[in-house]
């Protein structure tokens, strides 16, 4: 058994195997992992890598260099791991690539995780927790990888994180008389920060509720000089409020902020600003105007919808679609947009729960950290009465199931949900407002559309290659994509060439060169959400010599009753791996390419050739004469 890998990002990034620190290399391979554990096991793409190691003007080979830095960062994580294989850490998520992380291997993890069981403690416990997480931090975030001052907004809004939370912990500590457990922490941060004024306001009654009010005054007179010479502005009416406590002239708690953390963020100067966390429109979409056409006319009608919620095949295009939908719509809801990933098909415990859903969009709303509820149907209560007095727009990517969601719906109002998932989610149409919305693949007219956007005149040249390259794909959106970015990326390749080695992969996916990959990636998500029968059926199906096949040749194949075989492909049909349809299922071409890869990864010889001995039987009874 390998030992543990352990990571910090609160301070210096480190890495540890076991107890023996790992060498992360320069110091671009170094901002990567930062960035990697910024994002605490969230995707970061290529591009996004490529603008963190190069200000401007990135070289022509910027792509490269980050794929070179990934394989190395990948064998100094994995020792051993052969050049090219991907290894079980630093993987890649289609175009993306995220570390796995366990919750107790990353510091960041763990300040968030003692962060929130501080919110719903009271008094001295909360103060413990609150301290014990403000201790995990050694520095700014991803420190000393910084140059010429610039510093990547995700390495910003960690920081901000920690500066959010002293000043919550303080105003718990000056509350619970347990200031000296916090003032360390709040000395650091008011020392980062010498312009914060609501914490340089926190550490003066901090220091006097400690008994160095002399110091405090001191602090006071120093943050003045300081504003005064940087900014050229007088102190504000917090900072001004503490010194008035310390000269033991009366102040009301909310002139000194003590309400403010209840009303709003603690550092807010005024009314917080509407969200706006949409992300980028895809600058390649084509076709759904069918669908597009469908939702405009449902939301500008009477029965406005609360929710959609789009489903469809793995690869479909569903987090592009709802996305895309999302912009089009967003100027119908001026009081801002929220999303949320919530990794529904992650492995482990990354999938995001309700709850930490909520406490993000309540933080996002303007609510403070001390004042969002432990219990999940109080902050769901506590969303959806914000909500009502709004009209926002909340995209949820990648939900699991119905529990996941229904807790972030709009209860009344004018606010609408949009969410996608790679699972036909039970309990859509029941909640009153709530819509299901299927993807199926692109038509061939869309398809070539989505070819020529991407392409331009080289699709233009030979309609016929682009024909066949859309056959192959089987009008998929995602594998569109990949040929087309293949092809972008070695001009020699002409479309006849690709659409070439497409026909001459006989359906398999290698077809599709080193992009083959990507594919596989995106359908595992789905395949690893299966039971283990699901899963194993799923990969005896391609041995029907049939494109359709019956639930008793399903039966033939997986050895089991027409009851039990009826059940699994249900499952798969709620995962969208395959089709129904006049009592007859099918696969789409590039899912039945994957399961025949995994059934030669994984299941014996001599299990498949009975598989197809079972079904060649039944083939043999349904056309005997005396068969009925």
């Amino acid at each position: 058994m390998t030992d543990p890998l352990s990571f910090a990002v609160l301070g210096p990034v480190r890495a540890w195997r076991g107890g023996s620190e790992i060498d992360l290399g320069t110091r671009q391979q170094r901002l990567i992992v930062a960035l990697l554990l910024a994002r605490a096991g969230g995707a970061v793409s290529v591009a996004e890598l490529v603008d963190l190691l190069w200000e401007s003007a990135p070289p022509p080979s910027a792509v490269n260099v980050v794929h070179r830095h990934i394989g190395m960062l990948r064998r100094r994580f994995e020792p051993g791991l052969p050049t090219r294989a991907e290894g079980s850490v630093l993987v890649r998520d289609g175009a993306e690539y995220r570390i796995r992380i366990e919750p107790e291997s990353l510091d960041l993890l763990r300040f968030r995780r003692l962060v929130a069981r501080a919110g719903g403690a009271a008094g001295g416990a909360a103060v413990e927790l609150y301290r014990d997480a403000l201790a995990l931090w050694r520095g700014r975030c991803a420190s000393g990888l910084h140059v010429n001052g610039r510093v990547h907004p995700e390495f910003v809004a960690v920081d901000g994180e920690r500066s959010t939370v002293v000043r919550v912990a303080t105003d718990v500590a000056l509350r619970a008389g347990h200031v000296s457990a916090v003032l360390p922490a709040l000395r650091l941060a008011a020392e980062q920060e010498p312009l914060d004024e609501a914490l340089q306001a926190r550490l003066l009654l901090a220091l006097a509720a400690d008994g160095r009010r002399a110091e405090a005054l001191a602090a006071y007179a120093d943050v003045e000089l300081r504003l005064a010479e940087e900014l050229g502005i007088q102190p504000g009416v917090e900072l001004r409020a503490a010194r008035e406590r310390l000269r033991g002239r009366h102040v009301s708690p909310d002139d000194c902020g003590a309400r403010h953390a209840v009303a709003r963020r603690p550092s807010a100067p005024g009314p917080v600003e509407p969200p706006a966390q949409l992300p980028a429109d895809h600058p390649y979409f084509a076709g759904r105007r069918a669908e597009l056409a469908a939702v405009r006319e449902l939301v500008a009608g009477d029965r406005r919808p609360t929710a959609l919620v789009i489903d469809g095949m793995p690869g479909v295009g569903k987090t592009t679609f709802a996305v895309h939908l999302a912009h089009r719509l967003a100027a119908r809801y001026p009081d801002g947009q929220l999303h949320a990933d919530l990794r529904g098909f992650d492995a482990g415990d990354s999938v995001m729960t309700p709850a930490e859903a909520l406490r993000g969009f309540l933080w996002s709303l303007g609510v403070a950290p001390t004042a969002i509820p432990a219990e999940l149907h109080a902050q769901a209560g506590l969303y959806r009465t914000i909500l009502a007095e709004r009209r926002m727009l909340v995209l949820l990517d990648n939900c699991r199931d119905w529990d996941q969601i229904r807790h972030l719906l709009p209860g009344t109002g004018r606010s609408l949900v949009i969410a996608t998932s790679r699972r036909r989610i039970t309990g859509v149409a029941g909640p009153a407002g709530a819509y299901p919305l299927h993807l199926d693949p692109l038509s061939d007219a869309e398809a070539r559309e989505l070819f020529a956007r991407r392409l331009g005149d080289a699709a233009a040249a030979d309609p016929a290659a682009v024909d066949e390259i859309i056959a192959r794909c089987g009008r998929l959106p995602l594998a569109l994509a990949l040929v087309a970015t293949r092809s972008v990326g070695r001009p020699g390749l002409s479309l006849r060439s690709v659409a070439g080695e497409l026909a001459e992969a006989d359906g398999r996916l290698t077809g599709f060169g080193d992009v083959h990959a990507d594919l596989k990636t995106i359908f595992s998500w789905s395949y690893r959400a299966l039971t283990p029968e699901a899963a194993r059926l799923f990969r005896l199906l391609p041995l029907s010599p049939e494109a359709e096949l019956s639930a008793e040749a399903a039966a033939a194949l997986g050895g089991r009753s027409v009851r039990s075989a009826r059940g699994l492909l249900a499952e798969l049909a709620a995962h969208l791996l395959v089709q129904p349809g006049d009592g007859r299922w099918r696969m789409h071409d590039l899912l039945r390419a994957y399961a025949v890869e995994l059934g030669e990864e994984h299941d014996d010889e001599s299990e498949r050739d009975a598989a197809v001995d079972r079904v060649h039987d039944l083939q043999l009874r349904d056309r005997s004469p005396g068969h009925r």
